[in-house]
């Protein structure tokens, strides 16, 4: 299951990047699903400053992948 690894990630983060989850179940989940492509879940997107997407993780997340994304948007 993802969501230790997403707590874990919220918990680090804080101050550098918002974490939201967001509910395919949902209308507006769906609509970001389609927008962004989303078909599989879970499906984590990283996006920069400006709000443009720069990384994706579809099923299970590397922790140290997204961490570097964000990391990147820093600098």
């Amino acid at each position: 299951m993802a969501k230790p690894i997403v707590d874990g990630l919220e918990k680090d983060l804080e101050g550098r990047a918002t974490v939201a989850r967001v509910s395919v179940l949902s209308s507006v989940g769906r609509d970001l699903a389609g927008r962004y492509g989303v078909c599989s879940m879970p499906t984590f997107l990283v996006f920069d400053g400006d709000g443009n997407p720069i990384g994706r993780e579809a099923g299970f997340p590397d922790r140290g992948r997204i961490e570097a994304l964000v990391a990147g948007c820093d600098a």
